[in-house]
């Protein structure tokens, strides 16, 4: 299965750069995975927010293919411990998903549309994050969650 973390907004801050590539680069021990950082449309600042998720969504979802499994972080989705997104995981694994995509939505969050089309909703915490952080929080916990998975001691050191 591949994994895939796509985020809406600006390529990774020089703060948490370092960090996102570390997990990614370990992750790769585990699940072919790649980043795909989708530009905001132009003009944002032009565009009310219903506008802006509208558009982000449009962009999204010509991005996807009908088979793709989509885990949209969203701050009303599912918490999941990281045992439980470990077996999340393997359950996709098991059931011949392709391609796994995690999804970081832009500023306000997503659209009607991409709830929709979402397979699962996540929340990973009731706090509100920066993007940029949610990025390495997003590499490290499916990391954890590929060491889980194989009984490794990462996640209790």
């Amino acid at each position: 299965m591949k994994l895939q973390f796509w985020s809406i907004g600006k390529p990774h801050e020089p703060f948490v750069k370092e960090g996102i590539e570390l997990y990614t680069h370990r992750l790769k021990n585990y699940f072919p995975v790649a980043w795909q950082l989708i530009p905001s449309p132009k003009n944002t600042g032009m565009l009310g927010e219903a506008d802006l998720k509208k558009k982000e969504g449009e962009t999204i979802l010509s991005l996807l293919k009908p088979e793709d499994y989509l885990v949209v972080l969203e701050e009303r989705g599912k918490m999941l411990t990281s045992e439980k997104l470990a077996l999340f995981i393997q359950q996709r694994a098991n059931e011949s998903v392709k391609t796994m995509i995690f999804l970081i939505g832009g500023a306000y969050g997503v659209s009607e549309g991409i709830l929709k089309r979402a397979n699962f909703s996540w929340s990973l915490s009731s706090l509100v994050f920066p993007h940029q952080l949610v990025r390495l929080i997003l590499a490290e916990q499916i990391y954890r969650a590929a060491t889980i998975l194989r009984n490794e001691k990462y996640h209790h050191t």
